[in-house]
């Protein structure tokens, strides 16, 4: 059992008189009608866009039938939801700000602070043994919470948590007796022992085999001992095999440059799928306004990087005039490269749970790290899509490009997969190293 310090627990849920819980009181909530007014102008000014391009991408949804009005649909689609976080972060904030409600609650050992909408919004957790110092703050003239008047607030671990507004000296004596009563603790007063100012929650169980000791108050969760990536490692061994099946269906297939780069394109997809997955699991209930983002942005640049890659190196190679791209055409180029696909798909999803989620590769990472990450990949593409269909234009057999394509391609994966691994494993080793206590 590894000691860490403390944080509170969120969660979404409910709040209506008459809960489980033995101390409820709704506290005053100030209201800013300025505030509300900038607030609605904003959000209509990110609405009024987002409706125009909504009608836009149904009309092509409703009546596409090639290639380029379905790419124009998916890109307005995908911007569409790129832009709509923007106008539901502001509705809701706007909603807040309107209609929000803030509740103190408490039942024996537990302390919770309701925030959001009525009936429905932010659950915070906290754990009554470590809340200190309940107090009574004055009204600011001036800063930050000038605003919401007299407030009450308590410390907890290394911060202090505020709630309520305009607090009277009565309501801060039914609080504090209402808490205690309902909790069956007193709250204490003073410093903050020293285990409570680090920054995580809870005990863990570590699956250690060999562990280092460790001071009392400075304990930080070892990490398993993985090796870093090589080129021997089965995740680098999947990735080469899949990169070489482009390979044998150039040799036994005749698959062209368009149809390797086509392929490239939808590993591109594939390498965002697995980028959205852990997006969500470094980023839990952020990621419902991240994901969006990064599926719109990504998603409207795919869409306009396979236009080119089927102008280009498909509609280019045939020596075709019409470019708009029949579907049955792009549907039947797909399905002949479902081999290969399978198995970039399957190398993609072992390192994802090999590497991200078994060996702790999401530990130490933001989501705003997360969200560039596979842009690389695109920017590798980019070139390709430069300098191969360059050659093409002056080589009337394009096999040698290919080859060199599937080469460049195959080691700037390696490359890329095992530097990334080895600069995870490395940070992570930094950050979860154990601290010797001096002796």
């Amino acid at each position: 059992m590894i000691r860490r310090g403390i944080k509170p627990r969120f969660r979404i849920g409910f709040d209506w008189p008459g809960g489980r819980h033995d101390y409820r009181r709704a506290l005053p909530f100030r209201r800013s009608w300025l505030a509300i007014l900038i607030l609605g102008v904003l959000d209509a000014l990110f609405l009024i866009p987002l409706i125009a391009v909504f009608n836009q991408a149904f009309s092509g949804w409703a009546s596409y039938d090639s290639l380029f009005d379905l790419v124009m649909a998916i890109f307005l689609s995908a911007w569409m939801l790129g832009w709509a976080v923007a106008p539901i972060i502001l509705t809701f904030i706007l909603a807040l700000v309107a209609f929000g409600r803030e509740v103190i609650r408490a039942r024996p050992g537990v302390v919770e602070l309701f925030t959001g909408l009525p009936f429905i919004g932010l659950v915070t957790t906290y754990d009554v043994t470590k809340m200190r110092n309940l107090r009574l703050e004055p009204a600011q003239e001036k800063g930050g919470s000038s605003w919401r008047g007299a407030f009450m607030a308590f410390d907890y671990g290394a911060n202090p948590v505020s709630f309520g507004s305009a607090v009277s000296r009565e309501m801060q004596s039914d609080i504090e007796s209402g808490l205690i009563s309902a909790s069956g603790s007193l709250i204490g007063k003073g410093p903050a022992k020293p285990e409570d100012l680090q920054t995580a929650w809870e005990t863990e169980e570590e699956n250690q085999p060999a562990t280092v000791a460790l001071a009392d108050g400075d304990r930080d969760a070892a990490i398993p001992d993985a090796e870093p990536i090589s080129w021997s490692s089965p995740s680098s061994i999947a990735l080469i095999i899949a990169n070489l099946v482009p390979v044998a269906g150039a040799t036994f297939f005749g698959w062209s440059l368009g149809d390797v780069m086509v392929l490239y394109w939808a590993e591109s997809a594939v390498i965002g799928f697995f980028n959205l997955l852990k997006i969500i699991v470094i980023g839990r209930w952020s990621a419902l306004f991240y994901g969006p983002f990064f599926v719109g942005h990504f998603g409207g640049f795919m869409a306009v990087h396979f236009l080119f890659i089927y102008t280009i190196f498909v509609v280019g190679l045939q020596h075709e005039t019409d470019i708009s791209g029949n579907l049955s055409d792009v549907a039947k180029l797909f399905i002949g490269l479902w081999p290969a696909l399978a198995a970039l798909f399957f190398s993609h999803a072992y390192s994802f749970f090999a590497n991200f989620l078994d060996r702790e590769e999401y530990r130490g990472k933001t989501v705003s790290d997360q969200m560039s990450e596979p842009y690389s990949r695109v920017i590798f593409m980019h070139l390709v899509l430069i300098f191969g269909g360059g050659l093409t234009m002056f080589l009337n057999n394009p096999t040698p490009v290919l080859l060199a394509v599937i080469a460049i391609k195959i080691y700037v994966d390696l490359k890329s997969h095992m530097k990334e691994r080895t600069r995870k494993h490395a940070a992570k080793k930094k950050n979860k190293q154990p601290r010797l206590s001096a002796s």
